[in-house]
């Protein structure tokens, strides 16, 4: 799943996708908005998800008594 969620790979995806849907005779302008959406979305889903891991792991750590004692 990680490996889907890159920006990378979701870069490639959607330039394979608009390259497809230029050559079915799409729009250009619709294409290059539902790309730039898509891509911002996928920016911010990733984010989201990798911030909760995080968290996650962060109190994890601390329910398993990492904790820094000064």
């Amino acid at each position: 799943m990680k490996r889907f969620l890159s920006r990378k790979f979701i870069t490639a995806a959607a330039g394979i996708a608009a390259g497809l849907f230029i050559m079915l005779g799409v729009d250009e302008n619709t294409v290059s908005t539902v790309a730039g959406a898509v891509i911002s979305a996928a920016s911010l889903i990733t984010y989201i998800v990798t911030e909760g891991r995080i968290d996650a792991a962060g109190v994890s750590g601390k329910a398993d008594g990492d904790r820094d004692e000064s």
